[in-house]
């Protein structure tokens, strides 16, 4: 049997457990991004605020989440939980559940770093001529500084999306069924150690390349929208 012959057999035996992993890792992706952007705008007007207590707790939450490693975080609090949560309660012992909260928080936390560079990128003047208008600090926010902020701060946004795709690979370590999990179980099957994971590293490349040029795209589109 020929080269192309024993790849194409190797495919056509674990495309379907390739493509279960994809959609984990998609969903994950996906979930992360969202709530991150939700937790992330959260963060970064609290560490702006002129509370005290939730500027230097957000910029605790902040810091401890950018000082750990997202593998960490996913161990401790998944295998946490379980030992919290009697079996009985299925949804809170999802285990995709459970994982995709600390890649939000791990999400949430850069993206806070980045909306937070998108608002002090806005000329001060704004915001003092909105004031003498009559608005209050709430409402020049919601206004003219975020609206501008994030147009500034897509193509970052984008590529937090590709990194968390890149990064929920680490989920595999609680036996979370993505990519990388089949990937080792294939590899346990067919004694074959560069096999499995050089058709994970395709997939990856291909999903990651493909978003990343969407992307572009995207960002000219604005750019040329701007120019008119």
């Amino acid at each position: 049997m020929d080269f192309l012959q024993k790849r194409l057999l190797f495919i056509s035996k674990y495309w379907k457990d390739y493509a279960s992993g994809l959609k984990i890792t998609l969903i994950l992706s996906l979930i992360g991004v969202f709530f991150g952007i939700i937790i992330g705008t959260l963060l970064a007007l609290g560490r702006r605020s002129n509370n005290k207590f939730a500027k230097r707790l957000s910029g605790a939450i902040v810091e401890i989440i950018r000082g750990t490693p997202l593998i960490v975080q996913i161990t401790l609090f998944v295998y946490s939980i379980l030992n919290i949560i009697p079996p009985g309660y299925t949804l809170l012992r999802n285990k995709i559940f459970l994982a995709s909260i600390p890649m939000c928080l791990n999400s949430g936390a850069y993206i806070s770093e980045i909306i937070r560079a998108g608002i002090q990128s806005i000329d001060k003047g704004q915001s003092e001529a909105a004031r003498s208008l009559g608005m209050t600090e709430k409402q020049t926010m919601r206004s003219i500084i975020l609206p501008q902020a994030v147009k500034n701060i897509l193509p970052a946004l984008g590529n937090e999306f590709v990194t968390l795709i890149k990064e929920s690979a680490v989920v595999s370590i609680v036996a979370l069924h993505d990519m990388m999990y089949y990937a080792e179980a294939i590899r346990g099957a067919t004694f074959k150690a560069f096999e499995p994971y050089f058709y994970v590293a395709i997939i990856y490349f291909v999903l990651t390349y493909s978003l990343t040029k969407l992307l572009s795209r995207f960002e000219r589109r604005l750019h040329r929208s701007d120019s008119y």
